[in-house]
């Protein structure tokens, strides 16, 4: 992996994850490899069966910063500036038992932040070198600075919208009847990769009913004139930031009356919602924007999914836009709004755009076509 994050960037997230640990009453917090890991010194690592953990000290704890990783991966981290943040790299081989080691460093906490990713078999390896110290999710410490972006984020953002648009753009030539949705998602996932992403992370071609799953992936069901199709597509660019965005078609010819009436209702839901999008207003209240309109026509038990999530080095992150989510939305928090209906045994159909907070509102990263585009 190629080093891109600046380092300054680097300490400065370190720095204000060690005073947020602080503020909310963990000595340490241990970060095994994943997106957390990539956030913190822009290294993702590789988790398996050998313990890779990141020790970084609350704000005034007297554990020092330090990797501890096997000596095998260690050359991997070649091109982290670790010398530079003030993290001590300590190797292990096997036969050694690297808790212990993690213990060693920890400068006796009372309490410990785990990722929420660490895999259970380290979660309990780490309980059994600290049996007397309380052990707790590093989640809310890590999610804090994640889900407010900065503005090298945001661009990667932005980055990443403007690609997957050059992919729903290209559904002309891609998405005909007579083809399986697993062809089209084929030629679809070769084309967000052609379109500037590393991979395909995930690809949902939803024809006729199955368009009424709104996670279902794809089959072999060929795809009929007068089909509705949802296309929900993304995947990462290789900063590790990460694109997401459903645009629903109509193929071979103009939809029925009813399936054009319904749609407009959808469209109508997800412009409120992404209209209610500013500083100072909840989670919460953008659900709300878009449930009422779609409660209204009838369709509230067909709208069965929160309005949206979080996105970044995850698909799915903080914050989440869903009923019950009382978080104040603050300048760069960036997320979906992606309302859905979904007629079982018929059709489905949802628009979703990622969206994040400006001063005054909100900026739109996907900007193409919001209609049912007629194929």
């Amino acid at each position: 992996m190629t080093h891109a994050v600046p380092t300054e960037l680097l300490a400065d997230r370190l720095r204000r994850a060690g005073e947020v640990a602080a503020a909310q009453g963990d000595d340490v917090l241990f970060v095994t490899p994943g997106t957390d890991l990539r956030y913190l010194i822009d290294h993702s690592g590789e988790s398996h069966e050998r313990l890779t953990c990141l020790v970084l000290p609350a704000a005034g704890h007297r554990a020092p910063p330090a990797l501890v990783v096997p000596r095998l991966e260690a050359p991997g981290f070649a091109g982290v500036p670790l010398e530079e943040l003030g993290i001590e790299v300590l190797t292990w081989t096997d036969g050694e038992d690297p808790y212990l080691l993690v213990s060693d460093l920890a400068g006796g906490p009372t309490r410990m932040a785990v990722a929420d990713g660490m895999p259970a078999h380290h979660v309990f390896g780490l309980r059994d070198a600290f049996p007397d110290v309380r052990q707790t999710l590093a989640g809310p410490v890590l999610r804090e600075l994640r889900m407010r972006k900065d503005a090298a984020e945001i661009a990667q953002l932005r980055e990443a919208g403007a690609a997957i648009d050059r992919v729903h753009a290209r559904m002309g030539e891609l998405l005909k009847p007579g083809r399986t949705e697993a062809q089209v998602g084929a030629d679809i996932a070769a084309a967000i990769v052609a379109e500037g992403h590393t991979e395909a992370a995930f690809v949902i071609v939803g024809s006729g009913p199955n368009g009424a799953s709104p996670h279902h992936d794809v089959s072999d069901r060929v795809i009929e004139p007068g089909d509705v199709v949802v296309i929900d597509i993304g995947g990462p660019l290789a900063s590790g930031y990460n694109s997401d965005c459903t645009r629903t078609y109509a193929v071979g010819g103009e939809p029925a009356k009813s399936v054009a009436d319904t749609y407009a209702v959808l469209q109508e839901a997800q412009e409120r919602s992404v209209r209610s999008v500013r500083p100072g207003v909840t989670a919460q209240s953008v659900d709300d924007a878009a449930r009422e309109p779609i409660t209204e026509a009838g369709f509230g038990a067909q709208f069965v999914h929160r309005t949206g999530h979080g996105i970044g080095l995850d698909v799915h992150e903080e914050p989440y836009i869903v009923g019950g989510n009382s978080l104040t939305l603050e300048p760069g928090m960036a997320f979906s709004v992606e309302p859905g209906i979904y007629l079982d045994g018929e059709w489905g159909a949802r628009i979703e755009d990622i969206v994040v907070v400006t001063e005054t509102g909100a900026e739109r990263l996907n900007n193409g076509p919001r209609d049912l585009v007629v194929l």
